[in-house]
This record gives structure tokens, sequence and C-alpha cells, in this order.
């Protein structure tokens, strides 16, 4: 499959050494974003006033880099969306989708305010974001309605295991903890897409593994 079919980006491709350990430590996207959501605009806005300057940097950095990961996380629902078929697997990863979605952008809305908050400016969303990591290592596609499921089941590991790595490089206490907490909603998230898988039919556990971790990462993600 070319880039042009699925609207990559160039600019946007994973950034780091490793594809797959830049997926995992950068997708805070999906999973720091979370914070600010669960703490909520004004009590960011109190502790970051009370952390220092560096610290202010630091945790604005990290957050602006979920922030990149939350526009491409709402992205990759709404292009996808536009691929699924009108039949009943279609219209449940839809449903689901469409649920995922709404948290990512209310993420997003309050991730960018929270940036703001720390003296950053937020990144804007680009009009196309690069699947090509996961789609060139078989966990998902965009050319079924089953494997497109598939494709956000690994989104969403990954954003899980970005809580338990990234949220710990945050510098304010408030927001490790509301990190610890929002990485169960990202777990949470997967374990709803493997729910409808299990309801479509397939024999699988909801929940694998007792943990979500780069260790057992492969028992989270079905490939193609």
């Amino acid at each position: 499959m070319q880039n042009q079919e699925i609207g990559l980006s160039e600019q946007s491709k994973p950034r780091g050494n490793s594809s797959l350990r830049s997926r995992r430590a950068v997708l805070v996207g999906s999973a720091v974003a979370g914070l600010a959501g669960a703490l909520g605009v004004s009590l960011l806005g109190e502790k970051a006033i009370a952390a220092t300057g560096d610290d202010n940097k630091n945790d604005a950095a990290i957050l602006n880099n979920a922030l990149f990961y939350e526009h491409q996380a709402i992205w990759t629902y709404s292009f996808a969306a536009g691929k699924l078929t009108n039949t009943q697997v279609g219209k449940a990863v839809l449903a689901l989708g469409l649920r995922n979605q709404n948290d990512h952008k209310q993420h997003r809305d309050v991730l960018a305010s929270a940036v703001k908050s720390l003296g950053g400016t937020p990144v804007q969303a680009e009009s196309s974001y690069d699947l090509s990591s996961y789609i060139n290592q078989k966990e998902g596609n965009i050319d079924s309605d089953v494997n497109i499921a598939k494709l956000a089941l690994a989104l969403e590991t990954d954003a899980a295991i970005a809580y338990t790595l990234e949220a710990a490089k945050l510098k304010t206490p408030a927001l490790i903890a509301a990190g610890a907490s929002i990485g169960t909603a990202e777990a949470a998230h997967a374990a709803a897409i493997r729910a409808t898988f299990k309801a479509l039919g397939m024999n699988l556990e909801i929940v694998p593994t007792a943990f979500v971790s780069n260790d057992n990462r492969k028992s989270w993600v079905l490939t193609v």
C-alpha cells in the first residue's frame, strides 16, 4: 500500500532511531494528554504556577509532544471511519471508534490549555499522520473493518504503555499521579476494542494479561 493511499505526511513520521520505541515513548499523546483532563484546567494551572520555571518547561515539552499525538489519534479515527463498511462489523467498529475519539478530543482541548498554562505554545494539528509503522508490522490496516479495529487496538495499547513510560518524566507531582490513573483509561480503550472482537465471535480474552507493558504488548495487539 502506497503512502498516498493512507494520507501520510513526511513531517509527521515517528521521531527517533527506533520506530517501535518511538511509538511507545512518544505516544504520550494518547496517554499523558489525559492527565490534564483528569485534573481540570484551573487546577493544572495552579500546579503549574507552583512549579519552577525549569519544571514548567519540562512538563510543557512532554505535554506538547502529547498534544501532537492526540491530534494524530483524532485524525486516525476520522480517517478510518471513512473506510468502514455499512455492515454489522463496520457499524460496531465505528460506534466504538467514535466513543474513543470523543475522549481524545477532550484530552486535546484540555491539554492545549495545559500547555498554555505552563508557558508553552500548543502544537497545531496536521492535515495527515503516518500510520506506516503499524501497517508495516501488520498491526492493523485500513483495508477492512477488522483490520481497522486492529490498528486502533495497537494505537490504544501503545497509549496505555506510554503513560507508564512518560508520566514518570513529568516534574509536577499532581501530573505524575494523574498519569498513573489515566493510564487505566487508555487500557480500557484497548480492552473495549478486544471486547468488540469477542462480541463479534472471535475467541479471545478481553484482558489477556495482568499488566499492559512492553513485555506483554504482543498479548494485547492483534495482527493482520
